[in-house]
């Protein structure tokens, strides 16, 4: 029993693709944080670990995750279509559904919280950090492409 848990682990520790797509992801994020806090003036560690912005960490992870999967097993291989399919989801998403959720939180905040009484402790602003524009897509995509390529494999 002890000995296949092991094996377990030792197969997760040597999964190059499950690496490269965590490199991605936390390359993306530490990225998001500089640019955040060069664009506002103030370091907010939170960015670490939030969603939207520049570059997009999902798109980030999932291109890294498919440019790793292209190396190891080939473009005619169904986990490289699989990775890709999945990929091409994730953006679509970060740039439709998410982003318009993310602006309809902005404009419900203005209207919940415009006039200018203070919040109670029950009542929460809206997540307004969601969704990408695509210039945040394409960053994510670029950073997710290059590292899936130069990282070892």
């Amino acid at each position: 029993m002890i000995k296949e848990e092991i094996g377990l682990f030792n197969d997760l520790l040597s999964n190059t693709v499950l690496w490269i797509a965590v490199a991605c992801w936390a390359a993306a994020q530490v990225l998001k944080l500089i640019l955040y806090s060069i664009h506002s003036g103030k370091l907010e560690i939170e960015r670490l670990f939030g969603a939207g912005g520049m570059p997009s960490s999902h798109t980030s992870t999932v291109c890294g995750l498919t440019v790793g999967v292209a190396r190891i097993y080939g473009l005619s291989s169904p986990l490289f279509t699989l990775s890709l399919v999945l990929a091409c989801i994730v953006m679509y998403d970060a740039t439709g559904v998410r982003r318009a959720a993310g602006e309809h939180a902005k404009v419900l905040n203005q209207l919940l919280f415009s006039d200018g009484e203070s919040m109670t402790p029950s009542q929460k602003a809206l997540k307004e950090f969601l969704g990408h524009t695509p210039l945040e897509v394409l960053g994510g995509a670029v950073l997710g492409v290059v590292l899936g390529l130069v990282m070892p494999v």
